[in-house]
C-alpha cells in the first residue's frame, strides 16, 4: 500500500501515518506533513521521491505531477491504466490523507486585522484595506489539495479519500479488517470528501464575490452542521442545524449563540428564538420580545429592562406560556427572579449575570442563549440575505431592514396631525410590524421612552380580519392606540374598525387606488395617517 499525506492541519496525523506504517505502507508527504512526521520518528519519503520534481514557486506547485495523479487515477480492474503506470515508472497510491490551506482562518484573521487605510476604506474591507489583504488571502487558496481529494474520491473503489482527522481512527480500523474497506465505506469517504472541497470552494467563491452587486447565476451554498436537532416541526421529520461560512466572519445570530443551560434547542426554539432575536434587536435599549409560532405577542421599549419585560408581558399574557424572550441588554437579578416565574422556552439576552445565573438555574429545562444584538441597527447581524426553501428550489432576497426613519419621513395625508406621543407609538409599531407575519397588524400605546404592543393580528388572507383580531386582542387598550398595517389598505372598511375601537393614529404604506377613501374616513373621524410609502410583507 502505498500513501500520500499532505495535510494543513496535523491533529492526528502521526498516529495515523503510525498505524499506516505498521500496515506496511510505504507514505509520501509534502514538505511540512513530512517534517512533523520525521521528527515524530515515522518512516516518511519526499513527494519528490514520486515525481522526481523538486517543489517549485516557493511551493505552489508540488503535487500537480502526472506521478501523483497518474497513480492516483489508475483503475486497478482496468489492465490498460496498470500497463501505462508501469511504461512510465509510475507506482499507484492507495490512499490520499489531505486537508486543505486554512483559507477560511487567514480571511477572519485578516478581517480582525484591517484598519482603516489613508483612502478611507473600513476596517474590514479584505479587498481594499492597505492593498495586502487579498494578496494575503490568495495565498491561502489550496490548489494540489482539492485536487488530489477530486481525484482519489472518483477513483474511490480504488483510493481511499481521507479529509477529516476524525475518520482516522475509523480508516485504520478498516484497513485492518479482513478484505479492508468496502465499497459502502469507501463511498462515504468519497463524498465527504466532494463536499469538503465544494464548501472550500464556496467559501472562496463568497469572498471573491462579496462585492458584487447583482445576483450571479450560479450560487453555491457552504454549509456546517452545527448540531443535530432531535426532530423537525414533528416528530416524523428529522432535521440538523446548519450555519453558512461567511468570509471573514465569525458565526452570527443564533449558529453563534452560547446556550448556558437548558435542554437541546428544538428545530421550532430556533425558529422562534431566532424571530425573538430579530424583533428584540429591532430597537435600542431595552427592548423585550415574547415570540409564539414566529409572531411577537408582546414587544416593548423601555428605559428599564423589567419595565419593558412587564409591558410585553400585558400583550398577551395567555399567549406568552410557553414562548420564546428575547432581552436586547443582559438580564439581571431582578428581571431573571420575574421571568423565573412564568413558563419560557427559551430566554435569550447579550448575557446574564452571576446572581440572574443562579435564579434561573432552579429551572434546569429552561434553555439560556447569550448572543449579541445590535440594538437599534434596524436588524441584528448575519442578516443580510433571507432564504427560503420552496419545492425543487430556494427564494434569496435582501433582507427587509427598517429604520426609524421611513415614519419621520413619512407623509402626512390626513388634516390632523399626530401628537409627539403618538409619532413615538407609530414609530415603535412601524418596525414591529415587519416581525409579524402578513397579512399583519399592530396596535401600540405609549409615549416617548416607553412604547408596547398592545394587539396584534396575523397571518390573515384578509386585511380587516387581521385588524379585527388585534383590536379584539387589545380590548380597551385600544382607545388612543395607534396602529400600523404592513401594506396599503384597499378599502376603508380595515381602517374603520380601528377608528371603532378606538385607534387614534395609522401609519401603512399607502399607495392603494383606495388611498382617498382610506383618507376619507380617517378625516372623518378626527384620525390621524401617514404613509410611509414602503411595504414590509413578511410570509
Amino acid at each position: 500500500m502505498r500513501a500520500m499525506i499532505s495535510v494543513s492541519d496535523k491533529a492526528g496525523v502521526n498516529d495515523l501515518a503510525r498505524g499506516l506504517a505498521g500496515l506496511g505502507a510505504e507514505i509520501y508527504a509534502t514538505g511540512g506533513t513530512q517534517r512533523a512526521l520525521e521528527a515524530a520518528g515515522i518512516p516518511v519519503h519526499p513527494v519528490t521521491g514520486l515525481t522526481g520534481f523538486p517543489e517549485i514557486l516557493g511551493g505552489r506547485v508540488k503535487t500537480l505531477h502526472p506521478a501523483i495523479y497518474g497513480g492516483i487515477l489508475a483503475r486497478r480492474d482496468v489492465p490498460a491504466d496498470l500497463e501505462e503506470l508501469e511504461r512510465h515508472g509510475l507506482q499507484p497510491i492507495d490512499l490520499v490523507a489531505v486537508n486543505l490551506y486554512p483559507f477560511e482562518q487567514t480571511v477572519a484573521q485578516l478581517a480582525a486585522s484591517a484598519v482603516p487605510d489613508e483612502g478611507g476604506n473600513e476596517a474590514g474591507d479584505l479587498f481594499f484595506g492597505g492593498g495586502s489583504l487579498l494578496p494575503a488571502a490568495l495565498e491561502q487558496i489550496d490548489i494540489g489539495g482539492p485536487s488530489m481529494l477530486r481525484a482519489a474520491a472518483k477513483n474511490l473503489a480504488s483510493v481511499l479519500p481521507v479529509c477529516d482527522p476524525a475518520d482516522y481512527a475509523r480508516v485504520l480500523a478498516a484497513l485492518r479488517q479482513p478484505g479492508g474497506p468496502d465499497l459502502a465505506f469507501r463511498q462515504r469517504l468519497a463524498a465527504k470528501a466532494f463536499r469538503h472541497v465544494a464548501v472550500y470552494d464556496a467559501f472562496i467563491a463568497a469572498y471573491l464575490g462579496s462585492r458584487d452587486l447583482g445576483w450571479p447565476d450560479e450560487l453555491p451554498l457552504g454549509l456546517r452542521k452545527a448540531q443535530d436537532l432531535r426532530y423537525g416541526e414533528n416528530p416524523q421529520q428529522r432535521a440538523a442545524f446548519y450555519s453558512f461560512a461567511r468570509p471573514g466572519q465569525s458565526m452570527s445570530g443564533l449558529v453563534g449563540a452560547r446556550q448556558l443551560q437548558g435542554k437541546p434547542l428544538s428545530y421550532t426554539n430556533i425558529l422562534d428564538a431566532d424571530a425573538a432575536w430579530a424583533a428584540a434587536g429591532s430597537f435600542g435599549p431595552a427592548a423585550v420580545a415574547v415570540v409564539k409560532h414566529t409572531n411577537p405577542c408582546g414587544l416593548a421599549q423601555a428605559g428599564d429592562p423589567l419595565l419593558a419585560y412587564e409591558l410585553a408581558l400585558a400583550g398577551d399574557p395567555l399567549a406568552a406560556f410557553g414562548g420564546i424572550v428575547a432581552v436586547n441588554v443582559p438580564v439581571d437579578g431582578r428581571l431573571a427572579r420575574r421571568l423565573a416565574a412564568r413558563f419560557y422556552e427559551v430566554i435569550l439576552a447579550p448575557g446574564f449575570d452571576a446572581y440572574a445565573l443562579e435564579i434561573l438555574a432552579a429551572k434546569p429545562d429552561l434553555r439560556l442563549l447569550a448572543l449579541p444584538f445590535e440594538s437599534g441597527a434596524g436588524e441584528p447581524a448575519g442578516k443580510s440575505l433571507a432564504w427560503r426553501s420552496v419545492a425543487g428550489g430556494v427564494l434569496v432576497q435582501e433582507a427587509d431592514r427598517a429604520g426609524e426613519g421611513e415614519v419621520h419621513q413619512a407623509r402626512v395625508v390626513t388634516t390632523r396631525q399626530p401628537t409627539d406621543e403618538e409619532w413615538a407609538a407609530l414609530s415603535f409599531a412601524w418596525r414591529a410590524v415587519r416581525h409579524v407575519k402578513s397579512n399583519a397588524i399592530v396596535l401600540a400605546k405609549g409615549e416617548p421612552g416607553r412604547v408596547s404592543l398592545v394587539g396584534m393580528g396575523a397571518g390573515q388572507p384578509s386585511r380587516v380580519a387581521a385588524v379585527e383580531i388585534a383590536v379584539e386582542r387589545a380590548g380597551p387598550r385600544s382607545q388612543g392606540a395607534v396602529l400600523a398595517s404592513d401594506a396599503f389598505f384597499p378599502k376603508a372598511d380595515g381602517v374603520e374598525a380601528a377608528i371603532r375601537a378606538g385607534v387614534q393614529a395609522i401609519v401603512q404604506p399607502g399607495g392603494s387606488t383606495g388611498d382617498p377613501e382610506v383618507i376619507a374616513a380617517a378625516d372623518a373621524a378626527g384620525v390621524a395617517m401617514v404613509f410611509t410609502g414602503t411595504r414590509h410583507f413578511s410570509h
